[in-house]
């Protein structure tokens, strides 16, 4: 038996063509296949035939019929694979166990007793692969959801006109348009447009990034704002984007050290069983001690517990935000010393919050507030949400701004209560004509992680904000238990 795929071979077939050759899993054998129903049709007959033999005795013909039926139907998968194995010229712990099954069969003096007994030991094996594959299903939901937010659609220009394709389609040269709330469907490089990007699932940084023309731009990331034209550079499986997902699926390739042993050893496990039950046999003529020998070296616990522990917790780890490349890491993860973290998102939220706002002149906090997160209400930039988040918080309420006009990677321009508001980087205030010196009482660093918007209304400015990524509630309790462990 092997540890289940976290992706179906369907699924790896349709996001990893240029791997149609290799379909295994990195293990010497496959999984059994059978469906639940046909588990749960086995079990009713095994369990129907011990109500009869209470009721009817040892001896009932109608018992040991519900029993062999029943062991027919949970050890035909088994059997199945066990041929197949041995086609291929393998011995594995398949044919052990199919082994142990027929002779539990053909055992002692009840044909009820023996086909029970063939029924009871299929069962806990596919029982043990159905906890795998059930404990999967997060780690592979997961997955699922990365690869989805790989675009599907582009918009590519040909001469004068534009053109939705599928993004399989791009090839390199092409040129792609992308509007504001588009994901970029390959990476490539501006040729004409500026907007902020949002490359958090490539990066993990919060803040947006500011690109123009000239700069690179992944697969797989968001633009916030602002019209571009991009040259495809990389398509498909060659974007960063590409990289990264299949490094994560890689993962279903890799073996627990644990399991590699048994994979290593099993093709002389197998062989030794059989020729101590041939001694058994041999010394006693006792059929009965020959099927005990085989049932009892069936190793189902030993084969299934690392697999089973080892995707329950790859499982575990997705549903947190953890997507594990080698799965051998897991075991090495206990002889951990020392740890680095990603600040952003890790110990932080990932998500832009006010931290700090720093008022000119007679301006108050709130007057500050409501002058620049009514400005930026029809922005969709993350800053514009965190104003936005502390207004709602404040009990603000906030009327639509006028003549509102956003330019991507500087800031906005809008009529607020009939004042001319310019909000964004310092530059951008430049640009507009705000000539005081007004940065020389700013006493938060970038550096430091803050980001600063500058507000200026009718041409002064009347304040700066600073905004920073938060720090998530329970990062101090997490590293304290980490010293403490």
């Amino acid at each position: 038996m092997q540890v289940s795929s976290l992706l179906s071979r369907k699924e790896i077939h349709e996001h990893h063509h240029d791997h149609d050759h290799d379909h295994d899993c990195g293990h010497d054998h496959e999984h059994t296949n059978f469906r639940m129903t046909t588990m749960v049709a086995g079990v009713v007959f095994i369990a129907n035939s011990f109500f009869m033999e209470w009721f009817g005795g040892t001896d009932n013909q109608m018992a040991g019929i519900s029993a062999f039926i029943g062991a027919m139907i949970l050890g035909f998968p088994i059997l199945r694979l066990a041929v197949k194995d041995i086609t291929r010229g393998m011995l594995t712990i398949n044919e052990l166990v199919a082994i142990a099954f027929l002779a539990a069969i053909a055992s002692g003096e009840s044909q009820l007793g023996g086909y029970q007994t063939a029924g009871i030991v299929a069962f806990f094996m596919l029982l043990g692969e159905l906890i795998e594959t059930r404990t999967a299903a997060g780690a592979r939901a997961s997955i699922a959801s990365l690869v989805k937010m790989t675009p599907t659609k582009a918009r590519r220009i040909s001469g004068n006109n534009e053109e939705e394709v599928a993004a399989s389609e791009l090839k390199v040269g092409d040129r792609i348009r992308i509007r504001p709330g588009d994901n970029i469907a390959a990476d490539g490089k501006i040729v004409s447009g500026q907007g902020s990007i949002n490359q958090a699932n490539i990066t993990g940084e919060s803040l947006p990034i500011d690109k123009a023309t000239g700069d690179e731009v992944f697969a797989g990331t968001t633009n916030l704002n602002g019209v571009l034209e991009v040259e495809v550079t990389s398509a498909g499986e060659d974007t960063t984007f590409g990289r990264v997902r299949d490094l994560i699926l890689s993962a279903e390739q890799t073996k627990l050290p644990i399991m590699r042993i048994i994979d290593q050893y099993m093709g002389y496990y197998t062989p030794l069983v059989l020729v101590i039950a041939g001694i058994v046999w041999f010394f006693t003529g006792d059929i009965e001690r020959v099927v005990s020998v085989l049932v009892i070296s069936c190793p189902c616990a030993f084969i299934l517990a690392s697999p089973t522990a080892m995707v329950a917790a790859l499982a575990s780890a997705a549903r947190l935000g953890v997507l594990i490349k080698n799965v051998g890491d897991i075991e090495i993860a206990a002889r951990i010393n020392a740890f680095v973290f990603d600040k952003t998102g890790t110990l932080t939220t990932g998500e832009l919050a006010v931290s700090r706002l720093a008022p000119q002149g007679d301006i108050k906090p709130a007057e500050l507030l409501k002058v620049a997160a009514t400005a930026e209400k029809f922005s969709n930039h993350p800053t514009a949400k965190a104003l936005a988040n502390l207004a709602a918080e404040a009990g603000l309420t906030l009327a639509d701004p006028g003549d509102f006009k956003e330019t991507a990677g500087k800031g906005v321009q809008a009529s607020v209560d009939g004042a001319s508001i310019v909000i964004g980087r310092a530059q951008w205030l430049r640009e507009n004509g705000v000539s005081d010196d007004f940065e020389a009482k700013v006493d938060l660093k970038e550096a430091e992680g803050y980001s600063l918007l500058f507000v200026a209304r009718d041409g002064a400015c009347i304040g700066w904000i600073g905004l920073q990524d938060g720090t998530r509630e329970e990062a101090k309790e997490a590293l304290a238990d980490l010293l403490g462990s």
